[in-house]
């Protein structure tokens, strides 16, 4: 391990820091969500991609209302975008 990767307490530590200083509730913060989708973009178009369709999630999700069906329509469009990108990189095209 790393002195940058996180042992998964260190992570659930600091999803409770994020969750407490913006008052958010636990369901606000779908650690386990938010890491699935990194990982399927990471995996499907390119890991720097990760980070960035996360904000997008987010950015998306809040604008639809926020609640966590927002949350999670937003990254079931984007982990389906990532697939098809995948599919279309893998048959030739743009």
């Amino acid at each position: 391990m790393t002195e940058r990767t996180l042992p998964p307490e260190a992570l659930d530590a600091w999803a409770r820091v994020l969750r407490e200083h913006f008052d958010l509730a636990p369901d606000d913060v779908p650690v386990s969500t938010v890491l699935d989708l990194a990982r399927d973009v990471a995996h499907d178009v390119a890991r720097p991609a990760a980070p960035l369709s996360a904000f997008v999630a987010g950015l998306v999700a809040g604008r639809a209302g926020g609640s966590a069906g927002d949350i999670a329509a937003a990254v079931a469009e984007i982990t389906a975008l990532a697939r098809a990108h995948a599919q279309g990189a893998a048959g030739g095209a743009p």
